[in-house]
């Protein structure tokens, strides 16, 4: 079979003509599997890294797969925030959209722009090893987030991250800071503010590690959920597809994201609540550290658990019951 796959790509590397037909078993260059993404950089990078990892785990030629850029709304707005537009959902509707409508056959998602919740029909059960989920302090003018003197501009469009800067830097100003990495490092180089916060995994992803002055450690700034982690979506009842990605997934960060993920939807997590987490594996143990902060960064509350690593899902969700405990009804409010 593996004979016939590279066959059909060499014809189809040659010019020849395709077709779209049924098949059940592996893609091959008459019927590529088709991998949805956003256009960005950063977007079609994890793409293209789901492709190699599935070409390597299966022996497939490149020309058996191909990747669908698909126009999302999030990328188009600039000039505002995301919770005024409506949340995260506006990084992931056209491509579910196109998956739920066979456009697509996957879909690759940075899984911190996920909400916790898929639509019918849709499964997000395949994640690629995580990378670093800190985050990057960047700046021309300081080397840290605490080397910032008083009155000096940081941009940054996460509400979480806002907030966590108004708690630990109330002397600061911040600003709204939309746009891919490219976007934001011209807008630093133009002087729209002194300083931004980048995902270190993504700024690794594009070979920009160093464009980061420092990682923040999460002790001191506790990343977003599932920051760092790749996702692949499918069709639930797509069980050919089911197969082709089982043997990508990585067990440990599933492990993590059940945790993460769980702790945010108990939260109700979106763009408009400012909400951290990050899950750690010690052995048997799923270590999970949770915080929630007030908009205005005037007030968190954070706590930990520790638990069995089957247990990942139920331990987000008294996490997160623990930490609603402890805040007002009105914690949410405002910012």
């Amino acid at each position: 079979m593996r004979q016939d796959l590279k066959a059909a790509a060499a014809r189809h590397n040659r010019g020849g003509m395709t077709q779209d037909i049924p098949s059940p078993g592996l893609p091959t260059a008459v019927r590529p599997l088709k991998i949805g993404t956003r256009g960005s950089l950063l977007a079609l990078w994890q793409a293209h890294e789901v492709r190699r990892c599935l070409m390597a785990a299966h022996g497939l030629p490149e020309a058996a797969f191909e990747v669908v850029v698909i126009k999302v709304t999030g990328d188009a707005i600039q000039d505002r925030s995301l919770r005024e537009a409506g949340g995260k959902g506006l990084f992931t509707r056209e491509i579910e959209d196109a998956l739920l409508d066979g456009g697509i056959d996957i879909a690759v998602h940075s899984m911190k722009d996920m909400p916790t919740l898929q639509p019918a029909g849709l499964v997000l059960d395949c994640h690629l090893r995580r990378a670093d989920a800190r985050d990057g302090f960047v700046s021309p003018k300081a080397a840290s987030l605490s080397d910032l003197p008083p009155g000096a501009t940081v941009g940054t469009s996460s509400l979480r991250r806002r907030a966590q800067l108004r708690l630990r830097r109330p002397d600061l100003q911040v600003v709204e800071f939309r746009g891919n990495v490219q976007t934001r490092m011209r807008k630093l180089e133009e002087g729209v503010a002194d300083a931004t916060f980048l995902a270190m995994a993504g700024l690794t992803r594009l070979g920009m590690a160093d464009v980061a002055r420092s990682a923040i450690a999460p002790e001191e700034m506790l990343p977003a959920v599932a920051q760092g982690a790749i996702g692949v979506e499918r069709r639930s009842d797509d069980a050919r597809v089911a197969a082709l990605l089982a043997p990508i997934h990585d067990r440990d960060t599933g492990l993590q994201l059940a945790a993460e993920r769980a702790f945010l939807l108990r939260l109700d997590g979106s763009c408009q609540t400012p909400i951290a987490g990050l899950a750690l594996l010690q052995g048997e143990t799923l270590w999970l550290r949770g915080e929630i902060l007030r908009p205005d960064g005037s007030e968190a509350i954070a706590g930990e658990i520790r638990g069995p690593l089957a247990e990942g899902a139920a331990l987000g969700t008294v996490l997160a019951e623990q930490l609603l405990a402890r805040a007002p009804a009105d914690f949410f409010a405002g910012g």
